[in-house]
C-alpha cells in the first residue's frame, strides 16, 4: 500500500469528516458502550452545525489521512481556548486521532501523530497532551510508546454513562 497523504481538512468537505468521524467513533467504542448512548453521542458531537463551527474555529484544525480519494482516518488539534481542558497557549491538544479499523496496523496513526507533532514544534510549543479512555488499551500503549505520560484524569460523558479519561502529556521543551 501507497504512505498515506495528510490534508488538511476544508469546510467544503464537512460530509466526508461527519462520515469518517461516526464510523471511527463507532467501530472504537459500539462494542463497549449501548447502543443509545453511542446514538446520542454521535448525532450530537458529529452534527453538522456542531462540525461546521469546529472547521470554522481558527484555533482547531483538522487533516485527513488518504490515500488517492480513499479517507483511512483523521486527526484534530485545538490551540489557545480551543482546547477542552488546559487552554494554556504554550501547548496543542490532540483532540482526535482516528483511523478506519481496516488500516490498523499500517502506521496511519503514527503518521497523523507525525502531523500534530510537526504543528506543535513549528509553532514552537512547549508540550502536547490528550485525554484517552482508561479501557482503551490500543491508544494508551500507542501513546505512552510515543513519550506520553500520565499527567491527570478527567470524567468524559457518553450519553448517561460517565467514564474515566486519563489526560497525558509530552513535553517537547
Amino acid at each position: 500500500m501507497k504512505t498515506p497523504s495528510i490534508k488538511k481538512i476544508e469546510l467544503s468537505e464537512i460530509q466526508q469528516l461527519q462520515k469518517i468521524g461516526r464510523e471511527t467513533f463507532y467501530e472504537t467504542f459500539s462494542g463497549d458502550n449501548s447502543e443509545e448512548n453511542m446514538k446520542d453521542y454521535l448525532d450530537e458531537k458529529f452534527a453538522i452545525d456542531k462540525l461546521t463551527a469546529e472547521l470554522s474555529n481558527t484555533d482547531s484544525e483538522f487533516y485527513f489521512a488518504h490515500i488517492e480519494d480513499k479517507i483511512l482516518g483523521y486527526l484534530k488539534v485545538n490551540f489557545g481556548e480551543a482546547q477542552t481542558e488546559l487552554k494554556d497557549k504554550n501547548g496543542l491538544e490532540i483532540e482526535r486521532i482516528y483511523v478506519l479499523k481496516e488500516f490498523h496496523g499500517l502506521k496511519v496513526g503514527q503518521i497523523l501523530y507525525q502531523k500534530a507533532l510537526e504543528i506543535a514544534q513549528d509553532a514552537d510549543l512547549n508540550y502536547i497532551w490528550l485525554g484517552v479512555w482508561e479501557e482503551n488499551h490500543r491508544a494508551l500503549n500507542f501513546y505512552k510508546k510515543n513519550g506520553f505520560v500520565e499527567f491527570d484524569k478527567h470524567i468524559f460523558r457518553l450519553g448517561d454513562d460517565e467514564q474515566t479519561d486519563l489526560l497525558m502529556k509530552l513535553t517537547l521543551k
